[in-house]
């Protein structure tokens, strides 16, 4: 069986974005030394243009062949003109408004979001999925979630959009282990107790 990992940047009162769901200012915290971490440990969490202007092109997927995100988290490459923003992974994204995919790597999940994804983890397959956001899907894949993975970056919100858009319910994890980076960011990795 598959994992589902959810690989999230957060601010560190546990917001992934502003209200709009802008993470930008994280931005300011890839150095050299959190660059060289994520190429050697996660490439492929890093968006296809992101890869290129990061010098992280060719870089193998290590751990994930899958991506599926909110609606929301893949308007933000719309936006910018990018159908396909992770194009080295196969890409899933949840939305109940787009009519057709604008991208034959982009699979549209209509409705039943948790049946896809227990699909997708039981395909027989060497690497894991990564859930690469939205607040909205996290929060109804929860009960899915195998483990954490927060890049917690040295800036407080205040408000914004959190982690999980859910309801009141508490689920345990175990900490695995926790990195500390010279500017201030931390990635801590969980795994769910069940």
């Amino acid at each position: 069986m598959r994992k589902l990992t959810y690989f999230v940047a957060c601010s560190i009162d546990g917001f992934i974005g502003d209200p709009d769901g802008d993470a930008s200012s994280m931005y300011k915290f890839l150095n050299e030394e959190f660059v060289q971490f994520l190429g050697a440990e996660y490439p492929e969490t890093v968006s296809a243009a992101g890869r290129a202007a990061l010098g992280l092109d060719g870089l193998p997927n290590r751990r994930f062949d899958t991506v599926v995100q909110g609606r929301s988290s893949y308007q933000l490459a719309l936006d910018m003109g990018i159908t396909s923003p992770y194009g080295h992974l196969r890409e899933y994204v949840a939305s109940r408004t787009l009519g057709r995919s604008p991208d034959p790597n982009v699979t549209l999940i209509g409705d039943d979001l948790v049946g896809t994804v227990r699909r997708l983890k039981a395909e027989d397959r060497e690497q894991d999925i990564w859930l690469c956001g939205g607040s909205q899907v996290a929060g109804e894949l929860l009960d899915e979630i195998d483990e954490l993975i927060i890049k917690t970056y040295p800036q407080v919100y205040g408000s914004g959009m959190p982690m999980f858009g859910a309801g009141f319910s508490v689920t345990d994890f175990s900490l695995e282990s926790v990195r500390t980076f010279d500017n201030g960011v931390l990635v801590r990795r969980y795994v769910r107790v069940r």
